[in-house]
């Protein structure tokens, strides 16, 4: 018995546990299948949780392995659970200790049915014959039926398949007589050994397997699958481990909870930088749970097993070849226990990235050599059969590594770079150390092709080993390059290999131009500073102008165009259009760091976005036919924010999708595609998924180091913050981020619209005299640079001020017109926005039929562009006006939040529940409060209910009424 908790669903389960609340209800059975660690325990007791909040009895059977070589080890606990469960309501029971509510189902068995229960628990002395089966069987069954009789009952077996076989017996039968007030759960590890053919190691055949209770029906049965990546993100976000790994970690566990968290905690430990997580070079508790997955096959299973993890495209017809001739029984055996999964044509996947690893981590060397050798045989790919003969080979040799970066090229003209860095790194370490210049030269290009491949593990190992011996300065250059160009967001601890690469370049113009490069990236990522940035650029744009690198010096001009932006100077489109001028004499090698791409990202800053759209679609093409990973995310991410602002919100919600799960694919740090799920969430999809999506993105940023996009996350949270009522956070969360953007010397307003959003929330916080302080500073500098739809973003915000000020017929004018001005402008739920302002407004003004055409107006522009929170909100706007003017304690000089929190406090809602309902923090519900009470002139929760009833709008409906009150 546990005691009542409330346990909300664990992460990416509530649907799956709602189906399992349905199952129950309707059958009155359940069978939770899954592999170890997949979260049939956690999904058991959030269902045991909510069932003790029903009041429900709930009697938890946890076995472990040694039970089924016990007999009646699994009944002995099951009864100590009972005993447990009696006297638990025995206090707790409403009539009090010994009261009606706690019957002992025990005491209350007759006498021989109580002594065997006594033997079962060894209580008493066993007699030679043993103990009564027919006696326990009763026994239990009338126990069971007991404690059903008094309340329902949730029996919850944790483990079924280590149910011994006399305990088996005796659960089947009393399940069997049970009453429909005893529902069961069981929870079944599948295992790999086929029932009918016990092997060598096969677990004994009297356990019991999963229809060791009942015989389930397909309708029974809950397989528990694997979580996305992106629930393995927020897994990671929930026990506070570093998120921004959660692709590469979603790759390692296969979507396993317990598998993700034990890589995640390894990699934490290790204090692994994200540019070295890779490799994945797992602790003890990682590699040992991998292990105990691995346990459920047999070692012949294992051993066909390790044959796939060495092979590129493992198939059962490859491994059979290379010499396992039970390959397709042992493999079926294997996906019997979830460990891989087989396609129709034979092609062999794990379920987890972590399980070839282990295998061949805890191979010998001898074992891996004789997989490679046999598979070089067999494969029939020259480059796969090259890549076996150097990694079974036992020394270097240089015709061998020769042939290895042959295969490189190759896999390099297929566009398999993965592969292709993978073959380059073999083929330098396949040199012999007599050939000591081939092999640094080898090494060099390695480490390029790696930073090719966004394989930041390769380029590291070739680096390292390249700076171990004695490579000229260039070739260290080089390869540091590399290392930096691989290290994503995560620049901030990389200053030492900076400064080397400063001091090596001293010589070499072009390769100091290039270091130049990186470090304008870095000032502006990594520590937030535009001005050192800028100057970098142009120094790199100098020096590479001086020896004729034109694509170093377009990169560099496209930094400097962009820290020109940033800084508000008029020389961003000079700068910009001299990119753009070079770009088109030498074409880039990808789009990512393209003056062409800053020239769309400038145009959604102008609100120019027909154009910015189209020019993006014009690319798709070219990305999808020849565009890296890293293309294709900026691609579709950049597509996403021009679409949510646009309005174009199911494409918005789509690109950005698309965005995140590249990146989890690739392994690369989630917090810009978070942000752009964010502002799509915002758009089209629900103002809570968007608030998540900030947080996460907020996470990962500050994990990263990334100061813009912790900006952009903060920004991005705030605004949704605001838009859902949520005030006094979104005033702390805008706040946050004025506070980094005038750190980062930012000018520019369109970059990220902040102010305005910060101006709304001051004014909606009580703060109407900083909002017009934060308003009379940035319109000057929006009029200078002309961002005429910045201006018009503060219109919106100054109207709301110019209310709240006492002077609505002007907010009212000013909203009417700058809603017309975002729709000239193509800004459809900015007008939208502009129009639920303009309402309430009017409705404050008497004005019910100008409040309700606005609404109408703004809903229909909602329902045009799919923009359904916006829906939901306009929807929510209360339009009615029979009422007085609204005076000083008059429910009507309330806003629509505090409407709405007032109306749940006069409900009887605590503090704690308003804020669960609304989505909001406990300090946000006080502090709205406080305000309500001095508006409405009332000193307590009794004198705010009297006060809500004085007005026939907001009055509390009778008694009788089962739903809320109509309009």
């Amino acid at each position: 018995m546990t005691t009542t908790v409330h346990r909300p669903a664990p992460v990416g389960r509530a649907e799956l546990l709602a189906r399992l609340e349905r199952v129950l209800h309707t059958r009155g059975r359940a069978l939770l299948t899954g592999p170890a660690g997949i979260g049939k325990t956690e999904m058991a007791l959030a269902a045991a949780a909510q069932a003790e909040s029903r009041g429900e009895t709930v009697l938890w059977l946890a076995t472990l392995p040694a039970d089924r070589d016990i007999p009646g080890a699994a009944a002995a606990a099951l009864l100590a659970s009972v005993r447990a469960s009696v006297s638990w309501h025995a206090v707790h029971s409403p009539a009090g200790p010994g009261g009606p509510g706690a019957v002992d189902a025990l005491e209350a068995l007759p006498g021989p049915q109580r002594g065997a229960v006594a033997m079962l628990c060894r209580e008493a002395p066993i007699p030679e014959g043993g103990w009564d089966p027919i006696a326990l069987r009763l026994a239990l069954a009338q126990i069971l039926r007991t404690l059903a009789a008094q309340a329902p009952v949730l029996l919850v077996v944790d483990g079924v398949q280590h149910i011994d076989a006399d305990s088996a017996d005796l659960l089947r039968f009393a399940l069997h007589l049970a009453p429909p007030a005893l529902r069961v759960i069981a929870a079944e590890t599948p295992s790999a050994y086929a029932p009918t053919t016990p092997g060598p190691g096969a677990p004994p055949q009297d356990s019991a397997g999963p229809d060791a209770l009942w015989v389930p029906s397909e309708a029974d049965v809950l397989f528990v699958p694997a979580l996305h990546a992106d629930e393995i993100a927020e897994l990671l976000l929930h026990h506070r481990l570093p998120s921004r790994m959660a692709g590469r970690i979603h790759r390692a566990s296969g979507g396993n909870p317990r598998l993700a968290l034990a890589v995640g905690r390894s990699l934490a430990d290790a204090r692994t930088p994200v540019h070295h997580a890779d490799a994945l070079s797992l602790s003890g508790r990682a590699r040992d749970l991998a292990r105990q997955l691995l346990g459920a096959a047999s070692p012949a299973v294992r051993g066909t097993l390790l044959l796939a993890a060495l092979a590129l495209r493992p198939t059962a017809a490859l491994i059979r070849r290379a010499g396992r001739a039970t390959a397709e029984a042992d493999l079926a055996a294997a996906e019997r226990a979830n460990l891989i999964t087989l396609t129709e044509d034979g092609t062999v996947a794990f379920s987890a990235g972590v399980l070839p690893s282990t295998l061949v981590h805890d191979a010998c060397w001898n074992e891996r050599s004789a997989g490679h050798t046999a598979l070089a045989r067999v494969v029939n790919d020259p480059v796969e059969a090259v890549r076996h003969r150097a990694l079974a080979a036992d020394a270097p040799d240089e015709h061998l590594a020769y042939e290895v970066a042959a295969a490189a090229d190759t896999a390099r003209r297929r566009g398999n770079s993965a592969l292709a860095a993978e073959l380059a790194l073999l083929a330098a370490e396949s040199t012999p150390v007599e050939h000591g210049g081939q092999r640094i030269a080898r090494l060099v290009e390695a480490a390029e092709e790696a930073a090719r491949a966004a394989r930041a593990d390769l380029a590291m190992r070739a680096a390292t080993d390249l700076l171990a011996r004695d490579a000229t300065p260039a070739d260290r250059v080089r390869a540091r390059l590399a290392v930096l160009d691989t290290a994503g967001q995560g620049l901030g601890d990389l200053d030492e290999t900076y400064v080397h690469a400063m001091e090596d370049s001293e010589e070499d113009t072009a390769l100091r131009a290039a270091v130049q490069l990186r470090l304008a990236v870095k000032y502006v990522l990594a520590d937030g500073d535009p001005v050192r940035s800028r100057a970098a650029a142009v120094e790199s744009a100098r020096l590479a102008a001086s020896v004729g690198d034109r694509q170093t010096a377009t990169r560099a001009l496209t930094v400097q165009a962009r820290m020109e932006r940033v800084l508000g100077s008029a020389e961003e489109q000079r700068v910009l259009a001299e990119a753009r001028a070079l770009e088109l004499v030498d074409r880039p090698l990808g789009i990512r760091n393209a003056a062409q791409i800053l020239t769309i990202r400038h145009a959604l800053f102008d609100d120019r976005l027909t154009d910015a759209r189209d020019q993006l679609n014009a690319l798709l093409p070219l990305v999808e036919r020849r565009g890296t990973v890293e293309d294709a995310i900026e691609l579709f991410r950049t597509l996403a924010e021009i679409e949510a602002r646009q309005g174009l919100c199911a494409a918005a919600v789509a690109h950005a999708g698309r965005s995140l799960a590249l990146t989890l694919e690739a392994g690369l740090s989630p917090g810009p595609a978070w942000y752009a799920l964010a502002l799509a969430e915002t758009a089209g999809g629900s103002f809570a998924r968007a608030a998540s999506y900030a947080r996460r993105s907020v996470q990962a940023s500050e994990e990263e180091g990334d100061r813009v996009f912790l900006s952009r996350s903060l920004y991005a949270l705030g605004r949704v913050q605001l838009v859902a009522g949520d005030v006094a956070d979104a005033v702390e969360t805008l706040r946050r981020v004025r506070a980094d953007e005038q750190a980062q010397s930012t000018v520019d307003p369109s970059m990220l619209r902040w102010h305005e959003e910060l101006a709304e929330a001051l004014v909606a916080g009580d703060a109407p005299e900083e909002a017009a302080f934060l308003l009379a500073g940035v319109r000057p500098v929006a009029e200078r640079l002309g961002r005429t739809t910045v201006l018009l973003g503060c219109d919106r915000a100054y109207a709301l001020y110019l209310a709240a000020s006492g002077k609505p017929e002007e907010a009212a004018e000013l909203l009417t017109e700058t809603a017309e001005r975002f729709d000239a402008a193509g800004l459809p739920l900015e007008r939208g926005r502009a129009l639920i302002a303009l309402a309430r407004v009017e409705r404050r003004r008497r004005r019910r039929s100008s409040a309700q055409n606005a609404l109408q107006t703004a809903a229909a522009v909602f329902e045009r562009t799919g923009a359904l929170p916006w829906l939901a909100l306009a929807a929510e706007t209360p339009s009615r006006s029979a009422e007085p003017a609204p005076a000083r304690g008059a429910p009507t000089s309330l806003t629509e939040a505090e409407l709405r929190l007032a109306t749940l406090v006069r409900e009887g809602a605590s503090n704690q529940e308003a804020a669960a309902k609304l989505y909001l923090s406990v300090k946000t519900v006080e502090a709205r409060l406080t305000r309500i009470y001095q508006k409405l002139d009332v000193r307590s929760r009794a004198q705010l209910a009297t006060a809500l009833n004085s007005w026939p709008a907001h009055r509390a409906p009778p008694e009788t009424t089962d739903g809320p009150a109509g309009p």
